[in-house]
Order: structure tokens, then C-alpha cells, then sequence
């Protein structure tokens, strides 16, 4: 009598079954009803076949004698096994298979054995035509750390932590002891990773957009950052760096922004700055579009009140007042994407009841639970 998952075992055909099951190889999966099983006595194989409900060997067990043999019972155990290691996650990070080779792009990819690494154990997997061998990218592969300490880190980053905290945070926890260049490292990875990716996606945007600028300290100089957000959905379109507040720095804002929303605005609500004037009319006053209309709020009597993007920089400082000043231009520009993606596809918004700005503008990825990571695994794939 054995137990196996919770179920007694007294047949003796379930038992034998177990036990190809126990010698490992046994089980050859052609697709998703058809299973090619080692014949005990080595004496070839039998093929296993799932019709509907039903299966079916070509072993003489099931054909003279038309009983559930070994090889269905070892084929039902593999299956049961499968599903269970899947749902559980029993020590696997990915036990799915890629989609194809990395080199050659063939689909003729087997599985050839497990790595075990600190943070878990991974699939390895081999091409039979070019024979290289590879793991499936999953966004995390080669780092030391687990992707829960990374996104928590990320996470607690980008909600106004300083990096000595995080470091002190992970170590106090959950026993991870990292350092503050291993912070600045995942940030610069996954940022860069994320904003390839969601920059392409096109928000369902109401045509009315506000835009503002404000000052960042970078490496003891004032430097600009442009902000630009739509009003209905408050979702932030653009977030870009510069040294001064000219007409090309306005109009790099709405080059970038036209890019990302594929229509043209309805209106553009601005401070009156003169640099937005001219740049408005160099970017938006076409032959072929309609021309948006250009509303200056300039005090708060003037009609199209930019208070929301007042708000929006507000969520900026909140980050980079723990800073005592960003390093140069480029880890600047990093820090206002990585707070623009995490505003827009982490957080939720009060005012949208509870979604988030993205949701908000009909991208729905359905992240849930550890969003960061989440995020991480859709840009990679």
C-alpha cells in the first residue's frame, strides 16, 4: 500500500505505474494527448493516447485484456505531478518552455535538467539544431539577488526611501545583504528594461493635456524637468531632462509627446511661459490636422487652472527630496521615467477610484500582486 498525493495506492498496475514514474526518462510527451512510454522489460515502448476523457495503450495489458494499464497509470501520475509542481512552485522559477532557441530561433528546444542557483532552481534548456544551450529569460536570470528583493527595492525607491534605508530594510526582514550600487545597478536595468516597453504602448487619452516644468538638482546645477499629462486620466506622457527652458526644450516635450499619443490634442494648458508659445505654434500648427487650442493659465482667475500639473510635480519632489542631488543628466532622466512608469502603472489614484492612470487610459495589463515584477516579466517577453 503506498500514498501518493494524498491517494492510497493498492492496484498493482498504479504501483508499477509509480514506479516508471520513479525511474526518471520513462515518460516522452509528443504533444498534448500522445505519450511515449519505456516498456519495463526495455523491450521498446508503447504509446499512450488521450481521446476526450478517455486513453488507450498499444501494450497487450490494455489490448487483450482492456484494463487501465502501467503506462496510462504512469502517464496520469506524470500529469497529476506536472500540475501540482505548477501550482505550487516547488522550488522551479519557470518550468514552461521558451518559445524558441535564442541563436537560431529553431522550435526544436528540449528540456535537459535543472540549475540550482542561490535564489532558486531554474530549467535549463537545450536546441537540437544548433546544440546551444540556454535558460528562458524571465527578467531576473544572472542576478544574485531573488526578483522579490529587487522589486522591493525598486518599490520602496521610487516611494521616497533612500537607498542607505532599502539597504538596512532587506537586511533587518529578510536576511539580504546587498549595497547601495547594487540599487543604482537594478535601477538602471529595469527602468531602462520597463520604459522600452511601455513607451510603445498608446494610452486612451481625453485630448486635453497640461504641461509644466520645474527644477531638478543635478549634481549642484538647477536643471529642468518637462512634464506633460493628460487631464481625464492623469496618465504622464512625457518626463524629460534639460539644461535650460528654451523654445527646443518645449518643443522636444511635445515631439516626444505627439510620438507617444499617435492623435493630436484637442487643447494644451501651459503657464504662459513664452517658450511654450513658440513651440506650440512650431508643433502644432499644421495644414493637415486640426489646430489644438493653446490655453495660458496664467493666474488662477484665467480659465484651465494647470493645478493638476502642480500636483503631478509634487509626486516628483516627494522622490527627490530624500536626494541630495542626482549625479548627472542621464541618472536624472532615469529617476523621472522610473517615477513617471511607477505612477502610472504601480500606484493607484485616488481621484480614479483606486485604478491607475494607465487603466484609467484603457491599458489594462492585468498586473497583480508584486506589479514591479509583473512589469519586469511583460517587458522581457
Amino acid at each position: 500500500m503506498v500514498r501518493l498525493m494524498g491517494v492510497t495506492l493498492e492496484n498493482p498496475r498504479e504501483l508499477r505505474g509509480l514506479e516508471i514514474l520513479g525511474k526518471g526518462n520513462q515518460i516522452r510527451r509528443l504533444n498534448s494527448d500522445t505519450y511515449r512510454v519505456v516498456s519495463q522489460s526495455g523491450n521498446g515502448s508503447y504509446l499512450v493516447v488521450r481521446e476526450g476523457s478517455d486513453w488507450s495503450c498499444r501494450c497487450p495489458d490494455y489490448v487483450y485484456r482492456q484494463v487501465v494499464c502501467k503506462h496510462i497509470y504512469a502517464v496520469y501520475f506524470s500529469l497529476n505531478l506536472r500540475q501540482r509542481v505548477a501550482s505550487e512552485n516547488l522550488g522551479f522559477s519557470d518550468v514552461s518552455e521558451p518559445s524558441g532557441c535564442k541563436i537560431c530561433g529553431s522550435e526544436k528546444v528540449i528540456k535537459i535538467g535543472i540549475r540550482h542557483n542561490k535564489v532558486g532552481d531554474v530549467q535549463r534548456f537545450l536546441c537540437k539544431e544548433c546544440g546551444h544551450k540556454f535558460t528562458r529569460n524571465d527578467g531576473f536570470e544572472r542576478m544574485k539577488a531573488t526578483p522579490k528583493a529587487i522589486t522591493i527595492a525598486l518599490d520602496l525607491y521610487f516611494k521616497g526611501v533612500s537607498q542607505r534605508k532599502i539597504v538596512h530594510h532587506l537586511m533587518q526582514f529578510y536576511g539580504v545583504k546587498i549595497t547601495q550600487p547594487c540599487i543604482v545597478k537594478w535601477l538602471r536595468k529595469y527602468v531602462s528594461l520597463v520604459r522600452e516597453y511601455v513607451d510603445q504602448l498608446v494610452p486612451q487619452t481625453s485630448g486635453f493635456i497640461h504641461v509644466d516644468e520645474m527644477k531638478v538638482n543635478v549634481n549642484g546645477r538647477l536643471d529642468w524637468l518637462w512634464n506633460l499629462m493628460d487631464d481625464d486620466t492623469r496618465f504622464w506622457v512625457s518626463s524629460l531632462i534639460s539644461q535650460r527652458r528654451e523654445v527646443a526644450d518645449a518643443r522636444a516635450t511635445f515631439q516626444d509627446a505627439k510620438q507617444k499619443l499617435k492623435v493630436m490634442p484637442i487643447a494644451v494648458t501651459h503657464d504662459g511661459l513664452q517658450s511654450y508659445g513658440e513651440a506650440f505654434k512650431n508643433e502644432f500648427y499644421t495644414q493637415t490636422t486640426p489646430r489644438p487650442i493653446e490655453v495660458r493659465s496664467v493666474s488662477i482667475r484665467e480659465r484651465g487652472l494647470n493645478n493638476r500639473m502642480e500636483r503631478l510635480n509634487q509626486t516628483f519632489r516627494e522622490r527627490n527630496k530624500t536626494q541630495r542631488g542626482l549625479d548627472h543628466e542621464a541618472s536624472a532622466q532615469l529617476m523621472a521615467d522610473g517615477t513617471r512608469i511607477e505612477y502610472n502603472f504601480i500606484r493607484p489614484h485616488m481621484a480614479l477610484r483606486g485604478k491607475t492612470p494607465a487603466e484609467a487610459a484603457g491599458i489594462n495589463l492585468q498586473l497583480k500582486g508584486n506589479k514591479w515584477e509583473a512589469l519586469i516579466r511583460k517587458a522581457v517577453r
